[in-house]
Formats: C-alpha cells, structure tokens, sequence
C-alpha cells in the first residue's frame, strides 16, 4: 500500500492519503472520494475566482457560498484551505450529506456536490463516474480488501 501511494506524485499523496481516511470515516466508497478530490483538483491555499464571481477555495474547492454554511459550525476558510486531512474530512462530510439526504440515484446526489442544477448535475456526474471507475481500478491493482465473516 505505502509503496503504492509513494509512487504518486508529491501533489497527489496527500490528496489519496487523505481521501481514503475521510471515506472511511464517513462510509463512503473510496473511489467515489478519490473521484471527487480528483475533479476538483485544488491545492491547499488555493482561492479561484471564477467569471460569475463564485470563488471556490482549498483542496476540495468548497465556494465561498457553502463556507457561510461552515460559518455556523466555527469553521474559517483557512480551515477549508489547509494543508493535511482536515479540508478533505469536509468534503466527506459534505459528500456523505448529499448522499444520504438528497433526492436522485447515487451519482446525481454525489454530483450535487458540485451542483444541483441539472446540467452542471450532469457534466459533473459524467466526469467522477469516469473518475471513480479508474480509481475503482487503481485501488483494486494496490490494496487487499479482506472480508471477516464471524462463525
């Protein structure tokens, strides 16, 4: 596994490392995590304006719109664009709401991630299922899943 993971990119190490904890921590299928860090694709720091005037910021590229939710919980925007695990625990979280709360299949409601509407939906959806079956792949060619059965 290590090895697997050494073998990255410096950029990426984090962003697998990282993935993979917070979908475990919040039972989340960890190529669908892997997917979304992936098509997000920020660094820790980062502020992107976009030409609407969205701003989305960190590794997870949470708006600025959605930090005002955060707001209320006392998470600050140098907490969503921070090194280490912390930004990407977030973005689990917020995963995992979509998943369990939100109307749709499984990946209109991960999509919902980046937008609800239905054609960002769409375009978004298209991108991290391709994404989360190369990971899907990727996971299976350098981790072994054990299975328990109790007797």
């Amino acid at each position: 596994m290590l090895a697997a993971i050494a073998d990255l990119p410096p950029y990426q190490q984090e962003r697998v490392v990282c993935s993979i904890a917070a979908a475990v921590r919040y039972q989340l299928p960890a190529n669908l995590m892997l997917a979304v860090a992936e098509q997000e694709n920020g660094r820790p720091g980062q502020w992107v304006r976009h030409a609407n005037g969205a701003v989305d910021v960190g590794p997870m590229q949470f708006s600025t719109g959605y930090l005002r939710e955060l707001e209320r919980y006392g998470i600050t925007p140098e907490d969503v664009v921070a090194r280490g695990c912390y930004p990407y625990t977030l973005a689990a979280w917020r995963l995992a709401r979509h998943i369990r709360y939100d109307k749709g299949e499984l990946w209109t409601r991960a999509a919902n991630y980046h937008s609800r509407t239905p054609h960002f939906n769409a375009i978004y959806r298209g991108h991290i299922t391709r994404k989360a079956v190369k990971w899907a792949d990727w996971l299976d060619a350098h981790f072994t899943t054990i299975t328990w059965t109790a007797r």
